[in-house]
């Protein structure tokens, strides 16, 4: 059985990052990556939509190891997949990638301190043996988006298509398209789909609200001129950081006066104000669940310019040629896309065991955001909600490279977070999205004190992550 110090799964945007920290952290450690799909790029491979783009500026976005050169703030899906490829060739880490290896099983054997990893490639049953073991794929179910049940759907004589499985083939050149949805998947559908479709309707049960923001960052380009790239890049970063997280924390604690500054984005953009109440104005608050972005204010002069129009109301039914809603009217339709959300799964689906016992997340307590309570020598990277994901899936990075230098420096093979319980669990996420709050019940819980609180707050987790104590409420054996 082939043994690496650190096995990582997931060859997307979290993997190169955590195979890159340790290559320069951790250079006398080995490790290797399994990939399930047959290419380097994770969700930004999977998701082959029209106009899919990155839901947060690309400065942030990319890896602070290698910044993001290219003249967009907010870039399209397959810009984001070649930057990906380039990274990981220029840094060799597309050479320790097995591709079309499903990881199903993980089982840790406190006797030899190592991890045997069972996963499947070409329907062969394949075994690694690892110390560490850090779990980089994100926690979308990559098999099955979520699917409501819609009365009638069986009998629409059209096409119905799922935007996480979205054929190459399908061709909406002057037809009827509805698109079921609200949320940044729909928002992204609509003006790409309005292009060359007869007409584009987003039908919403209810709103979200929406943010536009410049494709092109005035300021990156500015002091791109001024000054040398590496300054320059870095102004930049820590710019859109602090404007972030400033707008995150306006929101939750002031959200009656961004309520109104997100209904005069939606107001100065639509060439129809009265457009705003019934269908740009949410009835939670801002950050309950996560904003969504639009560069340029792109789907607002879609729907100016009558190629699309958006209804919020509920379905009744779908008949042959149409969907019928509640309000007694009706949509005709060709296609229907159903952007209804996506599926979460803890770890990946791996089923986890421990000296025999199974680990149900649902039953564990997040340590910094990175590690389970009571499970030994094993990361998952998760990234931020309310900002870029990498800002977050670095630290863990860094933090997972800290450890392992510690571990070895102090001669510990095996490094477990203390099994914790707290009178006041709160759920992971922290969204009342539709998507978050249907996985509550599987994902792993935060308790309400640090090292067990995933903080969405990265200038809070910076120097917590990089130096904090590495023996608080860890032990090591």
């Amino acid at each position: 059985m082939e043994h690496v110090d650190v096995l990582i799964v997931g060859a997307g945007l979290s993997g190169i990052d955590a195979a890159y920290r340790l290559q320069t952290r951790c250079p006398d450690r080995t490790y290797a990556i399994l990939e399930a799909r047959d290419a380097i790029g994770g969700t930004w491979d999977l998701f082959r939509y029209p106009g899919v783009r990155s839901d947060s500026d690309m400065f942030t976005l990319g890896f602070p190891f290698r910044p993001w050169r290219g003249d967009t703030s907010i870039a399209d899906g397959g810009d984001i997949l070649q930057y990906l490829r380039d990274t990981a060739a220029e840094f060799g880490i597309d050479r320790r990638i097995r591709f079309g290896h499903e990881v199903v099983e993980a089982s840790w054997d406190s006797s030899s301190a190592r991890w045997t990893v069972r996963s499947v490639a070409d329907g062969v049953s394949v075994e690694t043996n690892c110390s560490f073991l850090y779990l980089c794929s994100g926690y979308y179910d990559y098999e099955s988006g979520h699917r409501p049940d819609i009365p009638g759907l069986g009998d629409f004589a059209g096409t119905v298509v799922h935007p996480q499985f979205w054929p190459e083939e399908l061709d909406c050149d002057g037809r009827k398209v509805v698109v079921i949805g609200s949320g940044a998947t729909a928002i992204t559908l609509v003006p790409a789909l309005a292009e060359k479709a007869e007409h584009v309707t987003m039908l919403q049960r209810s709103p979200s609200y929406i943010m536009s923001l410049p494709a092109h960052d005035p300021f990156a380009r500015s002091v791109g001129r001024a000054l040398p790239d590496t300054v320059a890049q870095r102004l930049v970063r820590v710019k859109n950081i602090i404007a972030n997280l400033g707008f995150y924390q306006l929101c939750r604690h002031a959200p009656f006066v961004a309520t109104r500054f997100l209904r005069w984005v939606a107001t100065r953009n639509l060439h129809e104000p009265s457009l705003v109440d019934p269908h740009f104005t949410p009835t939670y608050r801002p950050w309950d669940q996560r904003l969504c972005l639009v560069p340029d204010a792109d789907l607002f002069r879609t729907l100016n310019s009558g190629r699309a129009t958006v209804v919020t109301d509920r379905i009744d039914t779908v008949t042959e040629k149409s969907i019928r809603l509640a309000s007694g009217a009706e949509l005709e339709a060709d296609v229907i896309v159903t952007a209804t959300g996506l599926k979460l799964l803890p770890a990946g689906g791996i089923a986890v065991t421990v000296d025999g016992e199974r680990v149900d997340p649902a039953g564990t307590y997040i340590y910094r955001g990175t590690m389970l309570g009571g499970v030994p020598n094993l990361a998952l990277c998760l990234g931020y909600t309310n900002a870029s994901w990498t800002l977050r899936a670095d630290l863990a990075s860094l933090f997972v490279c800290r450890l392992l230098n510690h571990m070895g420096r102090n001669g510990f093979r095996i490094a477990t977070p203390d099994r914790h319980r707290d009178p006041r669990p709160k759920p992971l996420l922290g969204l009342t999205s539709g998507y978050v709050t249907r996985a509550a019940a599987i994902l792993p819980k935060q308790g309400s004190r640090s090292p067990w609180r995933m903080r969405q707050n990265y200038l809070l987790d910076l120097p917590e992550m990089r130096f904090g104590r590495l023996d608080d409420h860890m032990t090591y054996s």
